[in-house]
């Protein structure tokens, strides 16, 4: 059983901010400025532990690191509504903490990491899916989802017999339009006649989108009503209300980052995931880890895309599998890919 800590810090932007850590066989306590390689943290994106998608896909790194490397680990959530000052203050405490890495979950801590980077220059500083802020201790976990979107669209197209798949974006912004414009181009480039129902829960700066399941089952609802009986969301935990929503009109869902196929609290509606589009944010955390610890930090950008299966479907679902001709032309697609027959979209 890991101990929970609940640590109180002083805000920046407000009175008080809470700040909850997880300590993972470690003690999350101020242990001063010390950057050992033996303890690393996390700090969870929008939605936290438990969304079933991006942030457990970035535990389980951290939870094989503390298995595999004997590494003591701390995990930091997020607040409801919170600013970078808050996300400043999460990331300077674990760093004084003691942890290297520290890992920011997310695109919306690349100002914070701008900011505590050069301030602990002995400490790396991961963060995942940016790369804009950059330094001599900062390392960018990217990845080509763009590339796993499109295999996406090449099973949807296949399988859908409406001729009508929708797709989810939990918020409006340029990460999540890769998904988008890699899942409508295999889409297009299987079958030209299927029709992509695309839909946005928030718009920036409202990220609610990434955290509120019953935006993403009204939306869910809402496309299902127009006929689509397949449903890629891309929403974070608000795709967990997707889920459900498709599951119980019986109709195709496509899961993203994790495998959520296998994850337990979509137990109820896993027979629904007819796959989903992962990101190994797994293996790019406990990669970070390893290179601390091992003395050679990793820094700069970190590229994970098909050609090194950073992205893909997952193969979980056994009617996925028995799909030989979709199989096939998801094979097909992936190949092509990697050979720079297709070039992917980043953008719609």
């Amino acid at each position: 059983m890991r101990r929970i800590t609940r640590i109180t810090t002083v805000g920046v932007a407000s009175a008080a901010l809470a700040l909850s850590v997880t300590a993972c066989g470690g003690n999350s306590s101020d242990s001063g400025s010390d950057s050992g390689g033996d303890k690393a943290a996390i700090a969870y994106d929008i939605g936290g532990r438990g969304d079933q998608s991006f942030n457990d896909a970035a535990y389980a790194g951290l939870a094989k690191a503390e298995k595999d490397l004997d590494v003591s680990g701390s995990e930091a959530e997020p607040s409801d509504g919170e600013g970078d000052a808050d996300k400043v203050q999460r990331l300077t405490e674990l760093a004084r903490s003691g942890n290297n890495p520290v890992i920011g979950v997310g695109f919306a801590y690349a100002p914070a990491i701008k900011k505590v980077a050069p301030k602990f220059p002995e400490t790396t500083f991961g963060i995942i899916d940016d790369a804009s802020v950059t330094g001599d201790n900062i390392a960018n976990i990217v990845f080509n989802e763009e590339q796993g979107s499109y295999l996406a669209g090449v099973a949807a197209a296949k399988v859908t017999k409406s001729k009508t798949v929708g797709f989810i974006g939990g918020v409006e912004t340029p990460l999540i339009k890769k998904f988008e414009a890699g899942f409508i181009q295999g889409v297009k480039d299987t079958d030209a006649s299927v029709n992509v129902l695309p839909q946005y829960l928030t718009q920036p700066p409202d990220f609610g989108g990434f955290s509120k399941p019953d935006l993403g089952k009204a939306a869910a609802q809402g496309q299902l009503d127009k006929k689509a009986d397949v449903i890629y969301s891309a929403a974070g935990l608000a795709g967990s209300g997707a889920i459900e929503a498709v599951s119980k009109a019986g109709k195709w869902n496509i899961g993203v980052d994790s495998d959520q196929y296998q994850q337990k609290g979509l137990a109820d509606y896993k027979e629904s995931i007819l796959t989903s589009v992962t990101k190994d944010v797994e293996d790019s955390v406990f990669n970070l880890i390893k290179s601390v610890q091992d003395g050679e930090p990793t820094t700069g950008e970190i590229r994970y895309g098909l050609d090194k299966d950073g992205v893909g479907l997952s193969m979980s679902n056994p009617a996925f599998v028995e799909m030989t001709e979709v199989i096939a032309a998801v094979d097909k697609a992936k190949q092509e890919i990697i050979d720079g027959k297709i070039t992917v979209k980043t953008a719609p």
